[in-house]
């Protein structure tokens, strides 16, 4: 069983883009990004732990970070991950949390 303190730090942000909105819309399928050390299983339990939601499926990408040029210097973003969560028939994730 994962600690509940290692739990919070799993989760880093909602990951919101054009193909995570069909996703979801879709497939029942929310996409967050997620520690690079965070494993299926550690995504799993958080966001049945913080969101109160059955997931049934975890997917994990490693996204490269990109090259950017400032003049003549370059640099590099860090590298991220990213976590497709399919969530059970019927449940969902409310980000916005009633704001009307």
């Amino acid at each position: 069983m994962i600690r509940e303190e290692r739990l919070l730090k799993v989760i880093l942000a909602p990951h919101v883009s054009e193909k995570s909105t069909v996703s979801a819309e879709k497939h029942n399928t929310v996409v967050f990004k997620v520690a690079t050390t965070a494993t299926k299983a550690d995504v799993k339990a958080a966001v049945e732990k913080l969101f109160e939601t059955e997931v049934v499926g975890v997917r994990t990408v490693n996204v490269k970070g990109k090259t950017k040029r400032t003049g003549m210097r370059v640099g590099k973003r860090s590298d991220w991950k990213k976590a497709y969560v399919t969530l059970k028939e019927g449940s969902e994730i409310d980000f916005v949390g009633g704001a009307e």
